[in-house]
């Protein structure tokens, strides 16, 4: 604990920023981290909770009492008090419900709007401070009251200035940099009159989906995007830095559900938790192995009369199962990221089957002439070309259609999608391999 009173010490007269101090922490765990976290200036200590992966959040809420929790939520923007509530009602709802009785009646009203929406809606990750003025106002008196807003830190991450109307429609959103080339003594009225430019803002219903507003970033390279109600009414801003964890929340949960994991359970302590999770998914491929093992018994005659058969066929199911899953990264991935759309379904499975025809072709040469070589037999790498020759086809087939399939009805198409291709892999190769041995051999 002595690195971070040193560090603390160090920059008392400076501005401290958070991720240097959670970096400390983590080193930290037990008392020593239930003393560390009362060491924390308490404008920083929400930044640095909500920093701190989640393992440590039930440690410092036990180490702290209720008036430096209040203090910590305060100090936080408003979509960082909803996460920050949230997960403190997760490891202790009394503490929370306190907590939120001793914050001030402003700060309870934009966490109870920001909780009202849906997980999935634009406006469950807003910011509702916003920096704005009305068409008829003078740009000086607008810039100087910004600087104090800006002086007393009520304002951070000001990228764009919002024009709207007396009843808070929005009509413009203006950047920073634009707004030096103004007319300081004219009203914005004035400016955007004179100046011939249209400043039309991209805006996003508080209903949309979030992934719409993600895929708009990266589409316009946006830093700021204003979020109006139906009827046009600013209620607040997505910023990129938002973007930019919405982005890795995204890509974590896609990796555990291709996995077939739950990320808040993983990210979760409980090992007994964790454990059931993964049991479950493993119960489900269990069931598939216990099927593609059938399909193996089926052939137990030709397997019993050549042994080669039994030493060949694991290669036929790792290639498919392996090509297929590349196909399926590649497609999910497209998806999240908004990169295929609804009507791109055939041209998607065409690429990736016409990929998987041409390696199946390569590697179907390859293991034909080395499975003759090996054990002497000219019709057994005849037999396993054409099984690899099939299966990596399939394997590119379904590692497409799959996802796009789950996408089609509304469902996560990372969640299942590999423990379904696992098994169409594992059968049609094991089925394709023998059953061609049976007939050639």
């Amino acid at each position: 604990m002595q690195e971070l009173k040193m560090y603390l010490e160090l920059h008392k007269n400076e501005e401290i920023h958070f991720s240097e101090i959670v970096n400390i922490l983590k080193q930290y765990d037990g008392e020593i981290f239930s003393e560390a976290i009362r060491l924390i200036p308490k404008d920083i200590l929400g930044d640095v909770a909500l920093e701190l992966p989640d393992r440590y959040f039930d440690d410092m809420v036990t180490s702290l009492e209720a008036k430096d929790l209040v203090e910590a939520v305060k100090e936080l923007e408003s979509d960082d008090q909803v996460d920050f509530m949230q997960e403190l009602k997760e490891h202790d709802e009394a503490m929370a419900s306190e907590v939120f009785e001793k914050l001030d009646k402003n700060d309870q009203k934009e966490i109870r709007l920001l909780e009202s929406y849906a997980e999935n809606e634009a406006g469950s990750y807003m910011q509702v401070e916003v920096f704005t003025a009305t068409e008829e106002e003078i740009v000086s008196e607008v810039i100087k009251r910004f600087s104090e807003l800006k002086k007393s830190n009520v304002l951070e991450n000001v990228h764009n200035l919002f024009i709207t109307a007396k009843n808070s429609v929005l009509l413009y959103s203006i950047d920073l940099d634009d707004l030096l080339t103004f007319d300081f003594s004219k009203t914005f009225e004035e400016n955007i009159e004179d100046s011939k430019e249209h400043f039309e803002p991209i805006v996003s219903v508080d209903s949309d989906d979030i992934k719409t507003v993600v895929n708009s970033f990266k589409e316009y390279n946006l830093y700021v995007m204003p979020i109006v109600t139906k009827e046009g009414k600013l209620i607040g801003r997505i910023t990129s830095d938002d973007i930019h964890d919405i982005v890795n929340e995204q890509a974590t949960e896609q990796m555990y559900h291709l996995a077939g994991l739950d990320d808040e359970v993983e990210e979760d302590e409980e090992i007994f938790k964790a454990g059931k999770k993964r049991a479950s998914w493993l119960g489900v491929n269990l069931i598939t192995a216990i099927f593609a093992s059938v399909i193996i018994g089926l052939f137990s005659d030709i397997l019993n009369e050549i042994v080669a058969l039994a030493i060949l066929m694991p290669i036929v199911a790792s290639m498919g199962g392996n090509a297929g899953t590349q196909t399926l990264t590649v497609v999910v991935r497209q998806l999240t990221l908004g990169d295929i759309s609804s009507d791109d379904a055939k041209r998607i499975i065409f690429k990736e089957v016409s990929i998987s025809l041409l390696n199946g072709l390569l590697f179907a040469i390859i293991i034909g002439i080395i499975a003759s070589l090996w054990f002497d037999v000219e019709s057994l790498g005849y037999v396993i070309a054409f099984s690899m020759l099939i299966n990596l086809l399939l394997a590119g087939f379904f590692g497409a259609m799959i996802p796009l399939f789950l996408e089609k009805i509304k469902v996560d198409p990372a969640i299942g999608s590999t423990v379904i291709l696992t098994t169409v892999t594992d059968v049609v190769g094991f089925f394709s391999f023998l059953g061609l041995a049976t007939i050639i051999l």
